[in-house]
């Protein structure tokens, strides 16, 4: 089952913490994320393997903290080697100049994903919001995309959404306003807040993985937007949900290296190990998000593959993580005054 890495990120992070003085060993490196199911998948797939080919060990901490990040590059103390963050912070935070270029001599990004790439960040993993449904409360009707979750009438009941201004909802939003996938961008605020209201009273907000499952699985909601490992889970368990993949918004982790980190050199070999063929098939294996490196994907488990984004390619819209770097804090207040009216 795939846990929500947001959600549990605080709860672990006494695990996870360890002493900077360890990260600081010529022969150890430190690594971030942000904690439970997905940091252990990472230290199974890539950190286990890194260490007994390098003679390197891989010293876990977390959970991902960004100003903790900014507090270290800005004092010169940087503990962290790799980090696992989002997309659109990873672009901002190069663009402030908190991040270390990637070397491309040792990371090779001929096979991963373009989307996915920057100067300095690569993909992790990327994952899809898609739209998810319990069949005890739509019936014989199906919704098909994300038009259904703003169709109370043919499709009664409350509807779950994602409760932070990140990349996701306005453009979810749009997108049922028929806004044409290649027109999103920049978001029109006016019109996305504007649809959203015509629901705002049958939302329900979730932050976190384990309660979007909960609310989707117990019936609390009808329908709503959902990370699609966490409907493949509710599915495993068999409940009866079922999941439209039309539209799907992907969104992506990315592996950095802060501004002065301590073990550079081995930072930049073990995101080469982490983002090669194995590693993401490995990673993907263990928790339904899918790799972003291309020749992942003939590794992938049969069972496993048509339940990830990368088996629906043709009805995908990747979020533009760019326009998020530069709008997101700006959106973010006029979310937050949204959310209070």
């Amino acid at each position: 089952m795939v846990l929500s890495k947001r959600a549990i990120a605080v709860l672990t992070a006494g695990v996870l913490s360890v002493s900077g003085v360890a990260a600081m060993a010529a022969d150890s490196m430190n690594f971030v994320s942000w904690g439970g199911s997905t940091q252990d998948a990472q230290k199974q797939a890539w950190a286990t393997p890194f260490s007994k080919s390098s003679g390197i060990a891989v010293v876990q901490d977390g959970p991902t903290d960004y100003g903790k990040l900014k507090a270290m590059v800005e004092s010169g103390n940087v503990q962290w080697d790799v980090v696992d963050v989002e997309a659109d912070f990873a672009l901002r935070a190069a663009s402030e100049g908190l991040l270390e270029p990637l070397d491309f001599n040792v990371i090779k990004k001929d096979r991963l994903d373009p989307r996915f790439v920057s100067e300095s960040g690569v993909g992790s993993f990327f994952f899809s919001f898609v739209l998810g449904y319990n069949e005890g409360k739509t019936g014989k009707n199906k919704p098909e995309d994300w038009a259904a979750l703003f169709d109370t009438k043919t499709f009664p009941g409350k509807r779950a959404l994602y409760k932070w201004p990140s990349p996701g909802v306005l453009e979810l939003a749009l997108l049922a306003d028929g806004v044409a996938a290649d027109k999103l961008y920049p978001l029109d605020l006016d019109r996305a807040f504007k649809k959203l209201d015509t629901i705002k009273k049958d939302i329900v907000w979730w932050g976190g993985g384990a309660q979007s499952q909960q609310l989707l699985a117990s019936g609390e909601v009808s329908m709503g937007q959902f990370w699609n490992g966490r409907v493949f889970a509710v599915q495993q368990d068999g409940a009866p949900v079922g999941v439209s993949w039309k539209q799907n918004l992907v969104m992506s982790d990315f592996l950095v290296v802060p501004k002065g980190a301590k073990n550079k050199d081995a930072a930049m070999k073990f995101i080469a190990e982490a983002t090669a063929a194995k590693g993401q098939a490995d990673f993907s294996n263990l928790t339904a998000y899918a790799p972003v490196n291309l020749d992942s994907v003939q590794r992938l488990d049969s069972t496993l593959a048509p339940n990830l984004p990368t088996a629906y390619a043709k009805d995908q819209i990747t979020l533009d993580f760019a326009y998020w770097a530069k709008n997101g804090s700006a959106i973010a207040t006029r979310w937050n005054e949204w959310l209070v009216k």
